[in-house]
């Protein structure tokens, strides 16, 4: 896989395949709003002390009935309140978390953006056909537990690292790069927004971007910058950040893609054999030939 500042054509062309068939995501303005407010300033390294450029949330506005109405967002809502965030911390799966984590899959496969990526994964001998082994290709990848602080417990997987988030011994958050439980601890005052980062200046985002990088707190904790989707399904970053995983059998994968108008970097960190963090890096978003 290239990797670098050069854009990867071949995997830029399918994930524009996969934004076309993700009829799912929300609309800016429409099915939500978000409020950007303040450029976000510099946190230095191990600090928790940010200035707060941004008063109000980010979110504005989201419609929750269509939140509840499709599957693949309602099941993932779900999973949101099935893990510890801190690591160290032994995760216990109750049979009812195992049920929804895979009623969370079967409703994931049964999108065209998940039956596009599974057969592009064929196609490159990285999955089986048969759907059924990928659901577990994909169980396994995503929320097959692991111990990531070394001297604990079986304490994450990739889908809490990932959508959910984790703190790292009270002092550094980890992962949270998911704006649908963005705006879930925006609703019960858990996550402060403290204002976007941009690129340089000239990059400055817009209220119906659907990428963003941004700055917040948790808990108390800062997070100095953190990549996040904004309003696509939840099938679509499965699907791509499943994609590039498996593509790669590096530890660290960092490969620049332009899907829709956006110019990307997509980062995703293996651990082991399963996901142990990835996002989305905004280079830049605007209609120029980049």
């Amino acid at each position: 896989m290239a990797k670098g500042q050069c854009t990867n054509q071949e995997l830029s062309n399918l994930l524009n395949e996969l934004w076309k068939l993700d009829v799912n995501r929300m609309k800016p303005g429409r099915d939500y709003k978000i409020d950007l407010q303040g450029k976000a300033g510099f946190v230095s390294e191990g600090s928790n002390s940010a200035r707060d450029c941004a008063r109000a949330p980010l979110f504005s506005h989201v419609n929750e009935n269509k939140l509840k109405s499709i599957d693949t967002y309602a099941y993932f809502i779900t999973l949101l309140d099935n893990y510890e965030t801190s690591t160290g911390v032994a995760e216990q799966v109750t049979k009812e978390e195992l049920q929804e984590n895979s009623l969370f899959l079967d409703a994931v496969l049964k999108t065209e953006v998940m039956k596009c990526a599974h057969r592009y994964l064929v196609s490159k001998g990285r999955a089986q056909s048969d759907m059924a082994q990928f659901k577990r290709q994909l169980y396994d990848i995503w929320f097959k537990l692991y111990r990531r602080d070394k001297s604990g417990a079986e304490d994450s997987c990739g889908f809490e690292h990932v959508f959910v988030g984790e703190t790292k011994h009270g002092r550094e958050i980890m992962g949270l790069h998911n704006w649908i439980q963005f705006y879930n601890l925006e609703k019960q005052n858990i996550v402060d927004y403290k204002g976007y980062k941009a690129r340089d200046k000239k990059d400055t985002p817009d209220e119906d971007d659907h990428v963003l990088n941004l700055q917040f707190s948790w808990n108390g904790l800062v997070k100095p910058v953190g990549g996040c989707f904004i309003g696509v399904s939840p099938e679509f970053e499965v699907a791509l950040y499943t994609i590039i995983f498996l593509l790669s059998g590096e530890h660290m994968t960092n490969v620049r893609v332009k899907v829709d108008e956006y110019l990307l970097e997509i980062v995703v960190y293996r651990f082991g054999r399963y996901i142990g963090t990835s996002y989305p890096k905004l280079i830049s978003s605007n209609n120029r030939d980049l």
